[in-house]
C-alpha cells in the first residue's frame, strides 16, 4: 500500500494538474496532513488499478472531504468523464463527501437527477447513490469547473466499496459471455475473431443465423450492429447482451428472425480503451467513430478489419446489408432514442423512420420524438454517415443511442432510472422490432404470444 500524507494542497492549484494524470491510484492511502504513525481505520485507501478503472489523484481536503480527479483518456486529455475505483480501510458509520473536479463536459444528467454507481464486498450488486446526497455546480475553488459532489456514509468497516460512472460492463466479462455462449454449441451462433486491438484483445464477432438459411441461393437480408466503440459507454454493452441473448433464445420471434434474417454483431469494437478504462477513446487517443472513412490497419485495427468485412458484404450480389445499427449512450438526454441520416428523397425519408417508429411501440423507454435525422459536419466520420454514404438506399444506418441514467414513459413525469436488467431488456426489443419490420407476424405459430417473458 502507497501512502500520501499532504499538505493541504491549494484547491484546483496547478501542481499535477489532470493534464498531467497519467496512470490510476494504486492502493493509495490518504492520510490527513503531516501523520506517520502507523494505518489506522478511516485513513481510506483508494484504488483504480484493475479492469476499467479509472482514478488518477486524490486530495485530502479534511477527515471528511477528499476531492477526487479522473484520469484522462490514455494520449488524449481532452476527455475526463469515466470514473471507477474502489475504496477501502474504512470506519464504521465515517461520512465523507467525495468532489470530483475535473470533469470534461459542463452538461450532464448529474443536474437531472442522476447519480453514481455504487457496490461492496457484502452488497455485490450495483445501486444507485440516492439523488439527494449528489451536487452537480460550478465551483470557484476550481477555477470554475463543474464539480459533482456525493456524500456516503460507510458502514461496514471490512467491506471493500466501489464507485462508478455507470454500471461497469469489462472486456473479462463480455468474454466470459461469450465463452458460455460457445459451449451451449448452437447450431445458428458462430463466433469468430475478426482481428486484434492494438493491445491484443480480441475483436469478436457474432453470426446469429439459421444454418440452412446460409446454404440458401436466394438472397439474404443482413442486420449488422456494432458496440463500444466508445469505451465509457457501457450501457451500449448491456443493450447489446440483450440483443444477443433474444436472438440465440427459444423464443418463436427468434426463431423466426433466425430462419429469415442474418445477423451480425460486433460486441465491443474498442476493447482497448475498455479495458484502460477511457471514456472516449482507443489506447492511442483515437476517437475511433470519427475515423471511419480511411482507418489505419495500424492506429485503428479493429475498425478497419469490421468496416473491411462491410464494405466486402456489401459487394456480395447475394446479401442484402439492410441495416446497420451502432449502440452508444448518451451522457445528457434521457431515454432511448436514435439518429439517423438526412436524405433529399422524402420517400426514403418516410422509410428510414419505419424503424424507429416501430421501436417505439415495442419499448416504452424509447422516443421517437427525441431520435434525429442530421448531416452535421462533425459527424462525418461516424460509423452512420460514412455507412449510409457507402451503402444503397435500401440500407439503413442508425446510432442507437440509451442515456446513462434514466427514461420517461408516455404520460409520466417521473424519470425511472435505468438498470442493467431494463438496458438489456432495450436490447431484446430492438431485436423483436426486427419482426414487426420484416412483417413476420403471421409466421408465429400456434398464436404463441409475442410478448417478451420476462
Amino acid at each position: 500500500t502507497y501512502r500520501v500524507t499532504q499538505t493541504a494542497p491549494e484547491r484546483g492549484g496547478e501542481t499535477g494538474g489532470e493534464d498531467v494524470l497519467v496512470g490510476n491510484v494504486n492502493k493509495l492511502m490518504v492520510s490527513p496532513p503531516g501523520y506517520s504513525g502507523p494505518q489506522r481505520k478511516g485513513h481510506l485507501i483508494f484504488d483504480a488499478c484493475f479492469e476499467s478503472g479509472n482514478l488518477g489523484r486524490v486530495d485530502y481536503i479534511s477527515e471528511f472531504e477528499f476531492d477526487l480527479f479522473i484520469r484522462p483518456d490514455t494520449c488524449n486529455p481532452r476527455f475526463r468523464v469515466w470514473f471507477n475505483f474502489t475504496v477501502e480501510n474504512v470506519r464504521e458509520t465515517q461520512r465523507v463527501i467525495f468532489n470530483v473536479v475535473n470533469f470534461s463536459k459542463t452538461k450532464s444528467l448529474y443536474r437531472d437527477g442522476m447519480s453514481p454507481v455504487v457496490k461492496s464486498t457484502s452488497r455485490p450488486k450495483w445501486q444507485r447513490l440516492p439523488a439527494k446526497n449528489v451536487y452537480y455546480y460550478r465551483c470557484p475553488d476550481h477555477r470554475r469547473n463543474y464539480v459533482m459532489s456525493f456524500a456516503f456514509c460507510f458502514d461496514r468497516e471490512e467491506d471493500v466499496y466501489q464507485f462508478s460512472y455507470c454500471y461497469p460492463y469489462t472486456y473479462s466479462r463480455l468474454q466470459h459471455y461469450l465463452a458460455s455462449l460457445e459451449r451451449r454449441n448452437l447450431s445458428y451462433l458462430q463466433r469468430e475473431q475478426l482481428g486484434l486491438s492494438v493491445q491484443q484483445r480480441r475483436l469478436d464477432l457474432l453470426t446469429i443465423t439459421n444454418p440452412d438459411h446460409l446454404s440458401a441461393d436466394k438472397e439474404k437480408k443482413l442486420v449488422f450492429l456494432t458496440a463500444r466503440v466508445h469505451p465509457g459507454e457501457s450501457p451500449a454493452s448491456f443493450i447489446c447482451q440483450g440483443v444477443i441473448d433474444f436472438l440465440v433464445s427459444q423464443h418463436p420471434v427468434a426463431q423466426i428472425l433466425r430462419d429469415h434474417v442474418i445477423f451480425k454483431i460486433v460486441p465491443m469494437l474498442n476493447p482497448d480503451g475498455v479495458y484502460l478504462g477511457n471514456y472516449r477513446c482507443s489506447l492511442m487517443g483515437f476517437d475511433l467513430n470519427r475515423h471511419w472513412q480511411d482507418p489505419s490497419p495500424w492506429a485503428h485495427p479493429t475498425l478497419h478489419a469490421v468496416k473491411q468485412l462491410i464494405v466486402q458484404m456489401n459487394q456480395d450480389p447475394r446479401v442484402s446489408l439492410e441495416f446497420y445499427i451502432d449502440v452508444h449512450a448518451h451522457s445528457t438526454m434521457l431515454n432511448g432514442f436514435m439518429y439517423g441520416n438526412v436524405f433529399e428523397d422524402e420517400e426514403r425519408v418516410q422509410r428510414q423512420a419505419v424503424f424507429p417508429r416501430l421501436l417505439c411501440q415495442n419499448a416504452p423507454d424509447f422516443s421517437f420524438s427525441n431520435t434525429s435525422f442530421n448531416r452535421d459536419v462533425v459527424k462525418a466520420g461516424t460509423g452512420r454517415r460514412f455507412l449510409g454514404g457507402l451503402l444503397d438506399d435500401t440500407s439503413y444506418c442508425y446510432t442507437l443511442e440509451v442515456s446513462f441514467y434514466s427514461y420517461m414513459t408516455a404520460g409520466s413525469n417521473a424519470p425511472v432510472p435505468y438498470t442493467e436488467e431494463t438496458y438489456m431488456k432495450l436490447g431484446r426489443n430492438v431485436a423483436r422490432t426486427f419482426l414487426d419490420y420484416y412483417k413476420l407476424n403471421n409466421l408465429i405459430k400456434d398464436k404463441r404470444p409475442t410478448h417478451i417473458p420476462r
